[in-house]
């Protein structure tokens, strides 16, 4: 474990999380002045696109679509995020911050590749709806991908792990869960939404920073390495 700096709210805040949420803004505001360049170089494009290059693996979780966006993402990670940072210390931390966003991108593109895959074989049987396939395959491979959701999602699931019988309160209602029920519901949310399709949310993303986590976790603990 580690201890807080002295003094105002910021300056006592994690600093890995501290880091993230300062980088995340500069981004956005980056994006603001010029937004076609920063989605075309930062965020995650399919490979396939030739507007794929390799670093958007990492750049896009630090990317995000808005100011309502980045706020939700970095008030959740503060609010999850702090006591892991505390006890796991910076390094680890952020470790899993990493692993769980690149979890999250992995399982993104691989849900896309299957539907890009089908698409492909309907453009290649060139039947009647070749052309819906053909602007859908264009579509679905040069829509870029932005934010630190599937990271911040695999930092709920680690707090609904390690404090599993912690109350967290719902936003704005009388509700409140034990953080396992909150991380069950939330996963379970997405996975519907996700099988569903639609919008402009990446579900599946939110899943593997969600499974990816859990993995970690998992070994961690089997390896008796949570808490160093």
């Amino acid at each position: 474990m580690y201890q807080y700096n002295q003094g105002g709210f910021f300056a006592r805040m994690p600093i890995v999380i501290k880091n993230i949420i300062i980088v995340s803004t500069f981004m956005l505001i980056l994006t603001t002045i010029n937004r076609e360049f920063m989605l075309e170089h930062f965020a995650l494009f399919f490979p396939t696109s030739h507007f794929f290059k390799p670093w958007q693996v990492i750049t896009h979780m630090f990317m995000h679509g808005n100011f309502t966006h980045l706020l939700f993402n970095m008030y959740a990670l503060w609010m999850f995020g702090s006591v892991l940072e505390q006890l796991w210390g910076p390094k680890k931390f952020l470790l899993y911050f990493f692993v769980t966003g690149l979890g999250a991108a992995a399982l993104h593109m691989g849900v896309q590749w299957i539907s890009i895959s089908s698409l492909a074989h309907k453009i290649a049987a060139n039947g009647p709806d070749t052309m819906a396939a053909l602007n859908r395959y264009r579509m679905m491979v040069n829509v870029p991908t932005v934010g630190a959701s599937g990271a911040v999602y695999g930092i709920l699931l680690a707090y609904g792990m390690l404090f599993p019988n912690n109350e967290l309160r719902i936003i704005l209602t009388p509700i409140a869960l034990k953080a396992k029920y909150f991380v069950i519901i939330f996963a379970v949310i997405e996975l519907i939404l996700g099988l569903v399709g639609g919008g402009n949310v990446a579900h599946f993303a939110h899943l593997g920073g969600m499974i990816f986590g859990f993995f970690l976790i998992r070994r961690w603990k089997k390896k008796n390495r949570m808490y160093y």
